[in-house]
């Protein structure tokens, strides 16, 4: 259980004015979190930890977006 607490904490954090190597941390620490918490959840299944992964994982596609950039629209 600690894990998960460590996932909702995680979740809560603010993720305003950070620097890059802030993101890249961040990305990695939300990776290594969700790949923790789906070895549980295979053992468990257990709704409440798929639904903390998939909020994780949504928070971990926003940092990486930041990360790369948004794609420039074609004309």
């Amino acid at each position: 259980m600690d894990l998960i607490n460590e996932a909702l904490e995680f979740e809560k954090e603010k993720m305003r004015h950070m620097s890059t190597s802030d993101r890249v941390v961040a990305s990695r620490e939300a990776k290594r979190l969700i790949l923790a918490l789906n070895e549980l959840y295979k053992s468990s299944k257990d709704t409440n930890i798929m639904d903390i992964m998939k909020r994780l994982t949504a928070k971990k596609k926003k940092i990486e977006i930041r990360l790369k950039g948004r794609p420039d629209p074609m004309f």
